[in-house]
């Protein structure tokens, strides 16, 4: 988005006023959103949250026992299904890559349809007893809000993009009583960047949602636990044994999620519109085989956190949420992942810690504390967000004690999620459609050109036993104010800037790097096969003039990428 340009005091009003408003819209359409599921859910359940009560019968139709599972989503589907199909086909699935592909790709572009159709179809989903969650849902609610305001006040591009992350943060902040939650969800997953606007105008929009939010629903943690005490230094280390296996299990639940989806569309063969009520016979027998799945499942969450069920129904309730969320998702159903990655998480985190303290039983400590963690690093492992995740668990539970295994699991979450699998939750199901956030979009002039089509050639470069008095003269005359650093066997080594030369020499004079080696570092790689587009995201944050480009099968430099290339290539497809 580039630096902020200074702005007066009435175009500053303006500003604040707006952004107050995106989050006062995103705060109310979580308590409409909010009021519509529990309203669905006693309509078609009986109960305010079945899964408090699972396997009881619907005092609507006592006649029917707990058999009326095998109605319900059938019901909700008829009513959804050519809700969505007819007004706004987004609204269908989890939401958030929805809005995460209208900030890249899009402009920040959403119809304001999808705040309506979207409200209303993500409810009857969880209240008919789709097994997902609302925060995907009350993500693309307020992003829509935040898009439409945006457009009728004439915001320029980059701030239609800021107010969709707006009015995400303020849906999430309201939605879970988790402000700073919603701030770092939108910055970290929707906009992808960190910058001081952005983190001041998502802040002014997640605390006006929060009061509206606590105004409605109280200022109460999400989760009552006890408090919780690491006792023994060994318990970092079984924590951080969780936080791989979490990845592990991240990673499988995105996997069993697609695959589920793609058996759904190859059994299909009739009109979308029905297909979630034909499919709701399925998720039916699902429920009445784990009536937990019901809905969100907080209360079953809450109650594995206790240490309410043994290890082996907390497994079974674990791989129940998976092919129930899954299967909600693949029939057209709608709503969110990151409530059954919490709750899948907390079912794996309260097993881990019964095994722990049947081997460990004196320094294993709270059985509670390793369903907290395994909330969060389950989702960093399917999301690799590792700053939300720790966030909002943190604002969740209102619990600082365990926010250092917390911390600990969670990165270690990301990086092995990282190394088990490229996509994310959310990306995965974009580049499933052929849709690559760093990429170009669709029909844009600029992306479809190669790296190696508009790069300069190589300048030349520096020897790494070069002296910084030498190469101090070689940078100055230099138009790219960066030049590459090679070993005596022609090995390419990094890039020496010529800030780097200058700060080293200013700062410390006769104790510097006597070398250019010694300040050489490797930059974020540049293939000559990769698309400009995607290319220009790692230029943007280079030190210097430009980048390097390397060969893809050798990775030694063959040509050099600059600002003034780029645009270059923009102009000539312009």
């Amino acid at each position: 988005m580039g630096p902020a340009r200074p702005v007066g005091p009435s175009q500053g009003a303006w500003a604040v006023l707006v952004l107050a408003v995106v989050g006062a819209g995103a705060g109310a359409g979580s308590i409409v959103f909010r009021w519509c599921i529990r309203t669905f859910t006693l309509l078609l359940s009986g109960h305010s949250d079945y899964a408090a009560a699972p396997g009881a019968a619907n005092p609507h139709v006592p006649w029917l026992g707990p058999y009326f599972v095998l109605l319900a989503p059938v019901v909700g589907g008829l009513l959804h299904g050519p809700l969505v199909n007819r007004f706004a086909k987004e609204a269908r699935g989890h939401g958030v890559p929805e809005v995460m592909l209208a900030v890249a790709q899009r402009g920040g572009r959403i119809s304001p349809k999808v705040a309506v159709v979207k409200t209303l179809a993500s409810a009857l989903t969880i209240g008919s007893g789709g097994s997902v969650g609302r925060e995907g849902p009350i993500v693309q609610i307020g992003s829509a809000l935040g898009s439409t305001l945006g457009r009728l006040t004439g915001a320029a591009e980059g701030r239609l993009k800021l107010l969709v992350a707006c009015g995400a943060a303020g849906g999430i902040a309201a939605t879970f009583n988790a402000p700073l939650a919603g701030v770092f969800f939108a910055m970290e997953l929707i906009l992808g960047t960190f910058s001081a606007e952005a983190f001041g105008a998502t802040v002014l929009a997640s605390v006006t949602a929060s009061v509206i939010g606590r105004a409605a629903f109280g200022d109460n943690a999400f989760l009552d636990l006890p408090g919780f005490h690491v006792g023994h230094l060994s318990q970092y280390a079984l924590f951080a044994l969780l936080g791989v296996v979490a990845a592990a299990v991240g990673v499988g639940f995105t996997r069993v999620l697609y695959l589920v989806e793609d058996a759904c569309d190859r059994l299909w063969r009739g009109p979308e519109w029905l297909r979630p009520a034909v499919g709701g016979l399925a998720l039916g027998l699902v429920l009445l085989a784990l009536p937990q799945m019901y809905g969100v499942g907080y209360p079953v969450l809450q109650r594995a956190t206790e240490g309410g069920y043994a290890a082996g129904f907390l497994l079974l309730l674990l791989a129940g949420k998976m092919l129930a969320t899954s299967l909600t998702i693949g029939i057209g159903g709608s709503g969110g992942v990151f409530a059954p990655s919490l709750f899948i998480g907390a079912m794996l985190g309260s097993a881990y810690g019964i095994g722990v303290h049947r081997l460990l039983p004196g320094s294993a400590g709270a059985m509670g504390a390793y369903a907290l963690v395994g909330m969060g690093a389950v989702f960093a492992g399917a999301a690799r967000a590792p700053i939300t995740a720790v966030v909002i668990l943190f604002e969740l539970t209102g619990e600082y004690s365990i926010i250092l295994p917390l911390m600990l699991a969670v990165v270690l979450a990301t990086a092995t999620g990282r190394l088990l699998s490229r996509d994310t939750v959310y990306t995965l199901k974009l580049r499933r459609r052929g849709i690559d956030l760093e990429g170009p979009a669709p029909g844009a002039p600029l992306g479809a050109q190669r790296v190696g089509t508009v790069m300069e050639p190589l300048p030349a470069p520096l020897p790494v036993a070069m002296p910084l008095k030498e190469a101090t003269d070689l940078l100055s005359r230099s138009s790219h104010g960066a030049l590459p650093v090679v070993a005596a066997s022609g090995e390419y080594l990094g890039v020496v800037t010529a800030q780097a030369v200058a700060e080293a020499l200013a700062e410390q004079p006769d104790a510097a790097p006597a070398t250019v080696g010694q300040l050489a570092e490797p930059p974020a790689a540049v293939l000559a096969d990769q698309p400009l587009a995607q290319a220009l995201h790692t230029l943007l944050t280079a030190a210097g003039g430009g980048l390097p480009v390397l060969d893809a099968e050798r990775g030694r430099p063959v040509g050099w990428l600059s600002h003034q290339g780029a645009l270059r290539a923009v102009h000539a497809t312009a």
